[in-house]
């Protein structure tokens, strides 16, 4: 059962991450600059404006968000609004901005760049330690996305979108190293965005311009296809008390069809009883 839960009207609706201690789900629309929240329990919703483009979001251990913002990474209070820049890994790439992160099993937050008007690779891949140094990793990137891990922590999933195709790398977690880079599964008709891991192991993939989130196998072949009522889902999470509902964000840039009768740029929720 697919069911829009929140119209958010969202430009470029990205990064959903669920928060299980205070039971909501966040998520941003990177060209309106907003950070948006939803509680499930008596459907509140919540957001705010931010002083750049966020291209992606994690929890703190201690409290608040990571923010990827396009002039780099900040903390973010959602008690206050309050945002602290701490850097930037890129001040002499001004066409630039972050998109797409998430946290590895030991707390790193890896997270891409690109040239914000997408045509040329002038993006990284960078990993953010714990201890606040940035180190870049990948160069030549056009469009990072689908930053991902197994449950155990020993595989890294990153997609290069413009080249339509999902990577898997073979995971340290002592170290954050990522290393023997290969293709995890290449996509037709459509291209890859933002991803999520179950726990059997299973990358959940919403596919721009495709009209759906394509659960793959770890062995890279396609285990499930969610469809979905908009043309360009962007990005999944599992929420939920019991982790077993799909959240799917979406984006009304770049429609190649007339949907004006949907919820696009909305949060839906996909809820089959999935294996989380």
């Amino acid at each position: 059962m697919i069911e829009c839960v929140v119209d958010a009207g969202c430009t470029l609706g990205e990064g959903p991450v669920w928060d299980p201690g205070a039971a909501l789900l966040y998520w941003i629309d990177i060209k309106q600059r907003r950070l948006h929240a939803y509680r499930p329990s008596g459907r509140h919703h919540d957001s705010w404006d931010l002083p750049d483009q966020p291209g992606a979001l994690a929890l703190q251990a201690g409290g608040g968000l990571v923010l990827a913002l396009a002039d780099g990474l900040a903390g973010f209070d959602p008690a206050s609004g309050r945002v602290a820049k701490w850097v930037d890994p890129e001040p002499d790439l001004l066409g630039n901005r972050l998109n797409d992160g998430t946290t590895d099993r030991r707390g790193r937050f890896w997270f891409g760049s690109m040239d914000d008007h997408e045509r040329d690779r002038t993006g990284a891949l960078y990993r953010f330690d714990p201890d606040r140094t940035v180190h870049r990793v990948l160069t030549g990137v056009g469009i990072p996305n689908s930053l991902a891990f197994s449950p155990a922590g020993d595989v890294m999933y990153f997609a290069e979108t413009l080249d339509r195709i999902i990577h898997a790398f073979d995971y340290d977690q002592a170290t954050g190293a990522a290393s023997g880079r290969r293709v995890f599964a290449t996509i037709e008709g459509c291209y890859p965005d933002g991803s999520t891991v179950d726990t059997e192991g299973c990358l959940w993939n919403a596919q721009w311009g495709g009209h759906r989130v394509v659960r793959y196998a770890p062995d890279g072949s396609v285990d499930r296809i969610v469809e979905m009522p908009v043309e360009n889902p962007t990005s999944c999470a599992f929420g939920g008390e019991a982790l077993d509902i799909l959240f799917v964000t979406s984006a009304r840039m770049h429609l190649a069809t007339d949907e004006s009768g949907f919820t696009t740029g909305a949060v839906h929720i996909a809820d089959g009883g999935w294996t989380t």
